[in-house]
């Protein structure tokens, strides 16, 4: 079975590793990927993010993201699935996350890549770090990522 889970330093190629999903799974018609960078700002009128430091546990993180993936495959008619989410120092524009799935139709495809995101969002163990010209302080959770995963019947109830 190919790797479906990686939580890594190094960047990451989005065309290989989209050709690595559907390498030789002539089933697929449909891929779906989501990539996620570092923003310069949050909000209009917040400071400027300088850089963002990203903490897990490893093992535990990606046993958790695998369980994503299996419950991706439950609810979805999808083939494969490929998540990646980069740790350590990272600066504004870098890529930091890539899901991504195969299935036969696009609908499965895109349904099944925007609930392993908002799954990813909210239930992965990660901590991350914004500095700012301010000084650096943990981003909390969002109300509107606890929304999103909602949408799917899970409760999060993360945010405060």
């Amino acid at each position: 079975m190919a790797v479906r889970v990686s939580i890594q330093q190094a960047d990451f190629d989005v065309g290989a590793e989209l050709a690595r999903l559907r390498e030789e799974d002539h089933r697929v018609g449909a891929v779906c990927s989501f990539v996620g960078t570092v923003r310069a700002a949050g909000k209009p009128g917040d400071a400027p993010i300088l850089d963002m430091e990203l903490e897990h546990y490893p093992g535990m993180t990606e046993r958790a993201i695998e369980a994503m993936v299996d419950e991706a495959h439950r609810r979805f008619d999808i083939f494969g699935a490929r998540v990646i989410h980069r740790i350590g120092l990272l600066r504004p524009g870098e890529q930091i996350v890539l899901v991504a799935v195969t299935s036969a139709h696009r609908g499965q495809s895109f349904q099944a890549c925007e609930f392993l995101m908002d799954y990813l969002k909210t239930q992965a163990p990660f901590w991350k770090k914004e500095r700012t010209p301010q000084g650096e302080h943990w981003v909390d959770a969002r109300s509107s990522d606890d929304e999103a995963l909602a949408r799917w019947g899970i409760q999060a109830g993360n945010a405060s």
